[in-house]
């Protein structure tokens, strides 16, 4: 269902809480330590929000991610602007998923704001999902502005061909909860871009503990390919699947 609406209301998008720096972090909390949460079980998605009075938003929060992109409305969403030329400098496998640290220089600027590239990271299957389908794999990539405020753009994987940047990244990739390594060869964010053009935008949280609310969401439209065994080779790193589901979208607007 789609629906029609001035361009001038997309300012209503914009989050008014600031995101602290252990929410830039957030996916980085060392494996083992207190509050322990996982993505199965006793101590999973569902239960998040009753480990620690830390993690309440995760059960109370209304703008919480990721979300069914269902019911959206029609705006004058403007190109995003898109300059990386910080590279990936090291990899860590932290228990929850595998990120890449970035080199600062690579902004994203949304909505006037510049927003720096702080790390990117992988979940499968894809935790936003488009009318009920979820994708094979979910591209994470985190920027804040100088206030520490978030944006997060998502970039969504359908099986197909091997994709040559994931085949770079699972390389270099840590097997084991808590290793990190230095990237001896760089990875470049952009290679893990679609053509950017048409996006979804709307407002969320981290899909992670503690579940900040506050946060700006990118979603691109067009998806790219990720072959079976790369899939199977993260999801082995990570004993299986990783994803957050979908929250209400409540009163949200759901820009595109």
């Amino acid at each position: 269902m789609h629906k029609m609406i001035p361009a001038a209301l997309a300012l209503v998008l914009a989050p008014t809480l600031t995101v602290t720096a252990f929410g830039i972090r957030a996916e980085e909390t060392p494996v083992g330590a207190a509050p322990h949460w996982t993505y199965a079980g006793a101590t999973g998605p569902e239960h998040w929000g009753e480990l620690d009075t830390a993690f309440s938003t995760c059960a109370s929060g209304v703008n919480q991610s990721p979300i069914d992109i269902r019911s959206t409305l029609d705006a004058d969403l403007p190109p995003l602007r898109i300059r990386y030329e910080g590279r990936g400098t090291e990899i860590l496998n932290n228990g929850h998923t595998i990120q890449v640290n970035v080199a600062p220089g690579s902004i994203l600027t949304l909505e006037g704001t510049p927003f720096e590239l702080k790390q990117f990271h992988f979940h499968a299957p894809s935790e936003n999902t488009v009318d009920g389908e979820s994708f094979a794999m979910e591209a994470q990539l985190v920027h804040a502005d100088a206030e520490g405020h978030l944006a997060v753009m998502g970039v969504l994987y359908r099986l197909g061909k091997e994709n040559q940047a994931m085949a770079e990244m699972l390389a270099y990739m840590p097997h084991e909860a808590g290793m990190k390594q230095a990237l001896l060869s760089s990875i470049d964010p952009a290679g893990f871009l679609p053509r950017v053009g048409d996006y979804y935008r709307f407002n969320g949280s981290l899909t992670t503990p503690p579940c900040t609310e506050g946060v700006r969401w990118v979603v691109i439209k067009e998806p790219l390919a990720v072959s079976k065994g790369q899939v199977q080779a993260f999801q082995a790193a990570m004993h299986g699947a990783n994803n957050r589901p979908v929250q209400e979208v409540n009163a949200r607007p759901v820009l595109r």
